[in-house]
């Protein structure tokens, strides 16, 4: 290789790189948002088709996701027309490179113009417990996140179900507790997650079941019972190549890092998310407001 044909390419890689960084730091990140749509026909569902938004780890903070950008995801997810919305937790910014916080109260007036038919529901995520203190330090809530939705008139389902819609179209709404709510502070988390005591709630009556589930961790624990299960946290691992993510904060790993699973008959359905975590880093996991339209099989 001559010495300018070295040059050449030492210049064209640091370009190349140059761009990857500001695509991955800035423009990817703060920049660009997507519908992502799954359409899942689930073997346990046996209600009329339902159109579901989902708004999943906001992280909410400039520079990625200041109030305008949340003020954009809400438009652009009642511009989908969805049945039901659903917030999967997470609305606070909580990582080092964060130059501005947005007030909780802030976000959640922008959350509250969310509408959808069978309403706006919730659960929280594990930010939403790290970021409070308070509830820290009592281990047990309610926790500042939850106040903030519910007083924007979504309720924030912890370990709770709720029966929606009428006759042949009903279903249940069931709400996970954080499987990570509770921090030691030497990386050891506790949850306040009660999946059999959720369920519990749910009558025998035949309609089918909707889990949010902020973690996908719990899936595997899932019971046929459940149609369906929806689920953020991972950010699709924030850098994904070719389907394959190489950090994913969950002990699955890329399992149940991102999109549609199936697995012994069951459905997951896992959100890229808005914003970001640990680095205000996304590449090849666009920021996404999730759609999924769910049928019987």
């Amino acid at each position: 290789m001559t010495r300018r044909g070295f040059l050449k390419g030492l210049l064209g890689a640091t370009l190349a790189g140059l761009f990857v960084s500001a695509w991955a730091f800035v423009v990817e990140p703060a920049v660009r948002l997507r519908v992502r749509r799954w359409r899942v026909a689930a073997p346990g569902w046996t209600a009329p088709p339902l159109r579901i938004a989902i708004i999943a780890d906001l992280h909410a903070g400039a520079p990625h996701v200041p109030l305008a950008r949340v003020r954009q995801v809400v438009a652009r997810a009642n511009a989908l027309a969805p049945d039901l919305t659903l917030i999967l937790g997470d609305l606070p910014a909580t990582h080092r490179f964060l130059t501005r916080g947005v007030p909780l109260p802030e976000v959640a007036a922008e959350l509250a113009r969310l509408a959808a038919p069978l309403g706006v529901y919730a659960v929280l995520g594990n930010h939403d417990w790290w970021a409070d203190r308070a509830a820290q330090r009592r281990r047990a809530g309610p926790v500042e996140a939850g106040l903030a939705v519910g007083a924007a008139g979504h309720p924030a389902l912890r370990n709770r179900a709720v029966r929606l819609g009428q006759g042949a179209g009903a279903f249940w709404l069931a709400g996970l507790g954080g499987q990570l709510a509770l921090a030691d502070g030497q990386g050891r988390f506790t949850g306040v997650d009660d999946l059999p005591g959720t369920l519990a709630q749910i009558a025998d009556d035949g309609a089918p079941v909707i889990l949010m589930a902020h973690e996908p961790d719990i899936f595997p624990q899932v019971p046929p019972r459940v149609a369906l299960t929806l689920s953020g946290h991972t950010h699709g691992g924030q850098v994904r190549l070719f389907g394959w993510s190489p950090l994913v904060p969950s002990r699955y790993g890329n399992r149940f890092a991102y999109g549609h699973v199936r697995e012994v008959g069951h459905d997951l359905v896992v959100s890229g998310g808005i914003g970001c975590s640990i680095l205000p880093v996304r590449l090849g996991v666009t920021p996404e407001i999730t759609l999924v339209e769910v049928a019987g099989a």
